[in-house]
């Protein structure tokens, strides 16, 4: 499977490594991409999210749980 998150649709970007000489080799910048499990309705899913994604999710998720 590709490397794009499930969640947010990332995927990584490609573009030129500049040497001293400024010779253009391509190159591409993942994106920081982890399995990791998640519970939606009781069910137990395993989906590829950003690292970015995930802290965000948490994020909100703290902020719900801490309003109620």
């Amino acid at each position: 499977m590709s490397r794009v998150c499930q969640l947010t649709g990332k995927h990584p970007v490609t573009g030129n490594k500049r040497s001293h000489s400024l010779i253009a080799t391509r190159r591409r910048w993942d994106i920081n991409l982890h399995t990791y499990k998640v519970e939606i309705n009781g069910e137990v899913f395993k989906i590829k999210m950003s690292a970015r994604a995930h802290k965000t999710l948490n994020k909100s998720l703290k902020e719900n749980n801490a309003a109620e």
